[in-house]
């Protein structure tokens, strides 16, 4: 089942970066997709503040993989646009997917099959300057669970 959530800006965006990334634990894993513009980087950066990480959170375009440290965890923010599978599946992903930190991962699905089998599922369609929808779609029992609270909590369309 699929989730949406509507922001009018990006205090919206931060405000579902919070309820999301208050549930993050070690081996979160956030594939985000979306058109250029619409919103993965701010994304990224709302996450990072609820992470607890000072400093400029940018986009990983060039360096492929960016690590901040945050008060209670790793954020490790990936940029997957530019490499094919070949190149992904040789950065030994996994490292981070399954490590002591929360991965976000932009473009995901250009490298879907090596995400892991549980994770959240973000496509950020935009609307105006201003409205952006995230469309959820939990992967997995806790992302399933994360979801559901969001959705009775009022967080969260369907």
């Amino acid at each position: 089942m699929s989730y949406q959530f509507i922001s009018n800006g990006e205090a919206d965006t931060e405000v579902l970066a919070q309820h999301l990334f208050k549930r993050a634990i070690p081996g979160t894993v956030i594939a985000i997709d979306g058109d250029l513009g619409a919103g993965k980087t701010r994304f990224s950066q709302a996450a990072a503040k609820v992470l607890g990480v000072e400093g400029v959170v940018n986009s990983p375009t060039f360096t492929i993989i960016k690590e901040y440290e945050g008060q209670t965890m790793p954020l490790y923010h990936m940029d997957v646009y530019r490499i094919g599978m070949a190149e992904a599946d040789e950065l030994g992903l996994d490292e981070y997917f399954y490590g002591d930190g929360v991965c976000i991962v932009e473009w995901a699905s250009l490298i879907e099959p090596l995400l892991p089998n549980e994770r959240l599922v973000i496509w950020i369609d935009y609307v105006s300057e201003s409205e952006r929808v995230f469309r959820l779609l939990p992967i997995g029992a806790p992302y399933e669970q994360w979801c559901q609270e969001l959705y009775y909590e009022g967080v969260l369309l369907r």
